[in-house]
């Protein structure tokens, strides 16, 4: 049986962008300004005060790891804070050196790792539709370990380092997935996972991509209804299952083309199309190019 969390991460090629290590002591503010992309903070040590544009300010501690999809500005700072140093997250450097703010001398109140995720596949787009718009993971002694591997990696770097940081950042992506409960998930994949009957159905869908389903022969083999199925469906994961199946479809097609392997007779039967023309109307519906345009513009890409 398919696992469609690992295949969704697997598409996206995750990698880290940067990670640097934050500390703070005494009274301090950092406001960074909206970066837009998928981002990260584990607090090492201490405690601080976290404030998310939208959400309402909470506590960060020692072991809790925080995920921002599509990172909005926000502040961290220390419990009784003096107007922020604002910063810019795309001008900071990845040095690996720590940057402390508020007292210099002494032990730091706050040690943390902030860092974000770059993407070499695909539109992170597709991370952003799956989680909420802030994960808080508190007490999680596995992340803590792997966030703490990332740290070493990015700021002693080693032969096959990145290699490494890039398998790293996937079971860092994964178990902040895991850590999203069903009922905290918005509509989309993990929030249907959550459902045992339609995990069932999702995972056919996700390993048998390329077969030509029904909305009956997934909800046969979900043990519902059709209707019920379908509707059930439509509420958890946020579209009807057929459009589910054909966006996934198009995300493989893309990965597929990108690579510049395998031509477009051969992607359009992996993916579940019986002729190239109707693959090639479908996916330039989707994609906004046919796939020839697309492959090339996808090898002009760093």
């Amino acid at each position: 049986m398919s696992d469609p969390l690992s295949e969704v991460v697997n598409l996206l090629h995750p990698r880290a962008a940067f990670a640097n290590v934050i500390s703070g002591k005494g009274d301090w503010a950092i406001r960074y300004s909206e970066y837009g992309k998928p981002g990260f903070c584990i607090v090492l040590e201490g405690s601080c005060q976290l404030a998310i544009d939208g959400h309402e300010p909470f506590v960060i501690s020692a072991g809790d790891f925080i995920l921002l999809p599509k990172t909005p500005a926000f502040t961290i700072s220390s419990f009784d804070p003096p107007a922020p140093i604002l910063l810019d997250p795309d001008s900071l450097s990845n040095d690996g050196r720590e940057l402390r703010y508020g007292d210099r001398e002494g032990r730091p109140d706050m040690r943390s790792l902030g860092g974000a995720f770059l993407f070499d596949s695909t539109d992170p787009a597709l991370l952003i539709s799956l989680l909420p718009p802030v994960v808080h993971v508190r007490g999680s002694s596995r992340l803590s370990q792997l966030v703490q591997m990332v740290s070493e990696e990015s700021t002693n770097p080693q032969p096959g380092g990145e290699f490494i940081l890039s398998r790293l950042v996937e079971l860092l992506l994964i178990e902040a997935m895991r850590s999203t409960t069903a009922g905290s998930a918005p509509p989309g994949l993990l929030k249907g996972l959550g459902d045992e009957r339609l995990a069932i159905a999702l995972k056919q869908m996700h390993a048998h991509i390329d077969q030509h389903w029904t909305v009956a022969q997934l909800a046969k083999a979900a043990a519902l209804s059709r209707s019920t199925f379908f509707e059930r469906f439509t509420r958890a994961v946020g579209v009807a299952p057929m459009e589910y199946l054909h966006a996934w479809r198009m995300e493989i097609a893309k990965d597929l083309l990108g690579r510049g392997k395998l031509g477009t007779a051969e992607i359009a039967e992996r993916v579940g199309y019986g002729s190239s023309s109707a693959f090639s109307v479908a996916f330039s519906r989707y994609a906004g190019k046919p796939p020839s345009r697309y492959a090339r513009l996808s090898e002009n890409l760093p």
